[in-house]
């Protein structure tokens, strides 16, 4: 529950700052008549990750376990790629964030403004996409659905809720301190996420090692137990791993960590990502 309320509360408020910063500019420029297109193309953008989790977890039903087992290993490694890729995107592109986007809606203003609902759909449509692909594989990795969907829930909401706030001017955040500490915390569950993926993989027949354990503690961290349960449903950890799991997880932390670290390092000096400014009153 944790990890995924983490995974929605990141991306549903870089999902909201972008929508805050397209909102805040049309206002400022006088083109209030085009907010109707960004509300369709992030309406369009949020139906589409809907969709494509009820495909994810209704897609696979009636086929063998081995070919389950296949999706599911493709998929979590599917999305712990998106997810890394979406942890450095931010990192690096935070800065000119508002910029761009500002640049994106001259660029579409022509006439009735249609071309925002694109721009909308495109800068929400990548974080939901995103979300729906990861916090699929964590709740599919957890092996629970109620408590993860509730955590997303919450993590979105409590974005929806923030974002508004900083749109609004009511509260300020240090984006830039947020964005790291959430990035270290996913590198984790996505190391988590990634073996699991690889140990599918090796149930389904693609990969070998399966019953070469690297380590089996569950006698001392039992599945049932409150703190096996918040492990794995946190990091996915598992107390029988195989050398290969346990080889991915390690190569996987150790690298990703290693370079996200030593980019924040370069960028401390830099500014922090902009947030929208705040609209004028009584708008």
């Amino acid at each position: 529950m944790l990890a995924n309320l983490l995974i929605g509360l990141r991306e549903g408020l870089e999902a909201a700052l972008v929508v805050g910063i397209l909102i805040a500019y049309v206002i400022k420029i006088g083109r209030r008549d085009v907010l109707p297109r960004i509300w369709m193309g992030v309406g369009i953008a949020i139906a589409l990750s809907l969709g494509l989790g009820a495909v994810l977890t209704f897609g696979a039903y009636g086929l063998s376990f081995e070919a389950q087992e296949l999706i599911g290993g493709v998929l979590s490694i599917i999305a712990t790629a998106f997810v890394t890729w979406m942890i450095f995107w931010m990192l690096r592109a935070a800065r000119g964030l508002s910029k761009e986007l500002r640049s994106e809606v001259d660029n579409h203003l022509a006439g009735a403004g249609w071309g925002l609902v694109l721009v909308a759909f495109l800068s929400v449509g990548r974080e939901g996409i995103e979300t729906a692909l990861f916090i699929w594989a964590a709740v599919r990795a957890s092996g629970s659905t109620v408590l993860p969907l509730i955590g997303a829930g919450v993590g979105i909401g409590l974005a929806v809720v923030l974002g508004y706030l900083i749109y609004r001017g009511v509260v300020s955040i240090n984006l830039s301190r947020f964005f790291t500490y959430t990035g270290v915390f996913l590198i984790f569950v996505a190391g988590g996420v990634l073996a699991y993926g690889v140990h599918d993989l090796q149930e389904a027949g693609v990969l070998p090692g399966l019953t070469s354990l690297a380590f089996d503690v569950s006698a001392a961290v039992p599945p049932s137990s409150w703190y096996g349960t918040l492990l794995k449903g946190v990091f996915n950890f598992s107390p029988a791993t195989t050398w290969l799991e346990a080889a991915v997880w390690l190569l996987y932390v150790g690298t990703v960590l290693t370079v996200f670290l030593r980019s924040t390092l370069r960028s401390t000096t830099r500014r922090e990502p902009v947030a929208p400014e705040p609209i004028p009153q009584g708008a």
